[in-house]
């Protein structure tokens, strides 16, 4: 085969609608330079730029069969390239206002969560207020079964009393806190 070097751009698309290769290769060899400089000037970011005519070129490669242009080949690619282009941007503009309404949502949503902390923390302090005004064993054996996680069996052991007697206790505690609590 002849120097692929000396071939036209419509040769070059016909030997690559057969797969082959080093057309391929001579393609990018071509046109690699002229369109990263053309993206380089839109994006103003190298990796970007690089980013976009790598999937121009893989997406020539995998379309090979389907579509390509019979000819103008350099067309083709520039507006490859400024077509993922804008699809860069229109994706970077959907992604700022999702952003945009994350930051809204954070700063409207962050009172919320504020106050309900301070529900938590008003709800917390009451709770234990009439926890206080339990009956001194009652509260003893409730505080040791909520607080420290002691099995009624460690809590009986612990203070000399049935096991049956800690558990009527619990129970009685939580049904004056339910009562109270409402």
């Amino acid at each position: 085969m002849a120097d692929y070097k000396t071939l036209s751009d419509n040769e070059l698309i016909q030997l690559l609608k057969e797969s082959d290769h080093t057309a391929y290769d001579e393609i990018f060899k071509r046109y690699f330079y002229l369109i990263f400089t053309h993206a380089f000037k839109k994006l103003r970011d190298e990796e970007q730029a690089k980013d976009i005519v790598q999937d121009v070129f893989a997406s020539l490669w995998f379309k090979r069969e389907q579509y390509l242009p019979a000819s103008n080949l350099a067309g083709y690619l520039y507006t490859a390239v400024r077509n993922k282009i804008f699809d860069l941007f229109a994706h970077q503009q959907v992604e700022g206002k999702y952003i945009d309404s994350l930051k809204d949502y954070l700063s409207t949503h962050h009172s919320a969560s504020t106050d309900s902390l301070v529900r938590e923390n008003q709800l917390k302090a009451y709770i234990e207020k009439e926890i206080q005004a339990l009956p001194p064993k009652m509260k003893r054996i409730f505080e040791m079964s909520r607080k420290e996680n002691l099995s009624h069996r460690e809590i009986a052991e612990k203070l000399r009393v049935s096991e049956n007697n800690v558990s009527k206790q619990v129970n009685n505690a939580l049904r004056v806190l339910r009562t109270k609590l409402g």
